[in-house]
């Protein structure tokens, strides 16, 4: 028998707690050991209690370390502070770790896997990406001998059913949010979905896997869906695309670059059709090819199935006498590139005075810095001496285009610009 300890009784703890118990027979035939959960860290007794925690209930940590019996403990209390001292004095102690805890790998990684390595236990972190979804395990199985190009996902369930109802019936993004709040997919304070930096934190720690380079959310170029208006959707569907906000981790000549930001993905390509709260993510690597997985990226019970996962993982660990082997092993140092160096086309939506020689001022503007036009379309904006301008680039450099919008406004041919990447089969 394996005995663990939770850490948090909240959503995702509690949803542990519950699937250990309903499928306790099914685990301990796959793994050949019963796993039981001896003790649950929580403050508040009626939250342990009303999802039928009893004689487990534990209010002191240190009793928890001090218990030789418990081998694995499941961190799920969220942030960065108090569960990193638990993290690390879990690893100090010998016990093997599971955690969801994104925020903290995402900034502290480093430290953690480092002295999990050191002190040869396990840590399993499935559930910090994409809920449900198994990424972490087939990238570090399956996938292990691949070498990976890309990274591509949509990575957060709020901002994707936002977009979604955006998309598909007219919302506006205030409209859209306050149903994804009603529905209890947006917190109370959405700002760390809605502005990308959750997306940005899984990003981070898909690029640390993918490329075995340490990457952190510092790492990350992150914009949210915040400023996305009708005027963007409707112009997206016009030229074949939806808006998506996508999280990339992408390697060349051992460069990495990372980013996550609103995205027109065209109606061809798999990720596209990914909506309301489910996540997927891309993979694009030499042997394997492409692969997308795909399913709910949070909940409950989707995000359990998860961390459970890891634990009898670490049981086989256990019982092989083998554990040390999972974790985040770094072994490599690539240069992090700036957001300037990213390379793609792209979509501007620009407000431009309605006058002569403007056009023809924007295209030599960018053309002297590199920047060729694929294609332009132009419209006049009702009652005001302006026009609406469209044009979709060819493959350039985002910094050459931001030095040309910025040159462009000083000479007032620009008012508003507003730049789309678009995904293609060379991103």
């Amino acid at each position: 028998m394996v005995k663990i300890a939770v850490l948090g009784c909240g959503t995702v703890g509690g949803g542990v707690f519950k699937l250990i118990k309903q499928n306790a027979n099914d685990i301990e035939q796959r793994i050949g050991q019963k796993v039981e959960v001896k003790k649950v860290l929580e403050r508040d007794a009626d939250k342990a209690h009303s999802i039928g925690v009893t004689t487990e209930l534990c209010t002191s940590y240190d009793e928890i370390l001090q218990d030789d019996e418990i081998k694995i403990i499941v961190e799920l209390i969220g942030g960065t502070e108090f569960a990193y001292d638990c993290i690390i004095k879990a690893i100090e102690a010998g016990k093997n770790v599971v955690t969801a805890n994104k925020d903290l790998l995402a900034i502290k990684g480093e430290e953690i896997f480092s002295l999990a390595k050191q002190k040869g236990v396990d840590i399993c972190f499935e559930a910090s990406v994409a809920g449900s979804i198994p990424i972490i395990g087939p990238m570090q199985n399956v996938l292990c001998a691949n070498t990976f190009s890309a990274i591509v996902g949509i990575l957060n369930g709020t901002t994707n059913y936002i977009l979604t109802k955006m998309n598909d019936f007219g919302l506006s993004y205030e409209e859209a949010l306050k149903q994804a709040a009603d529905l209890g997919y947006a917190e109370a304070n959405p700002s760390s979905d809605v502005e990308g930096t959750d997306a940005a934190r899984k990003i981070a720690i898909l690029g640390s896997l993918a490329f075995n380079s340490r990457c952190t959310l510092s790492n990350v170029y992150c914009e949210g869906i915040t400023k996305i208006v009708e005027k963007d959707i409707i112009l997206a569907k016009k030229l074949g695309y939806t808006i998506k906000l996508i999280g990339m981790a992408k390697e060349k000549d051992d460069k990495i670059i990372l980013f996550v930001r609103p995205t027109f993905v065209p109606m061809s390509h798999p990720l596209a059709s990914v909506n309301d709260v489910f996540n997927a993510v891309f993979l694009k690597c030499d042997a394997a090819d492409e692969i997308m997985l795909y399913g709910r990226g949070a909940g409950e019970m989707p995000t359990a199935s998860s961390v459970v996962g890891d634990v009898m993982t670490i049981c086989n660990s256990i019982a092989n006498n083998t554990t040390g082997q999972h974790g985040l092993d770094c072994y490599k140092q690539k240069e992090i590139l700036p957001i300037g160096e990213l390379e793609s086309s792209f979509c501007l939506r620009l407000r431009v005075a309605d006058k002569p020689n403007v056009l023809a001022g924007i295209a030599s503007e960018l053309g002297n810095r590199g920047v060729s036009i694929e294609s332009v379309i132009q419209s006049p904006v009702p009652d005001v001496d302006m026009a609406s301008l469209t044009i979709i680039t060819h493959k350039a450099k985002e910094q050459a285009l931001q030095d040309a919008i910025s040159s462009l406004k000083e000479k007032e041919y620009v008012e508003k610009a507003y730049i789309f990447m678009c995904l293609d089969k060379t991103n």
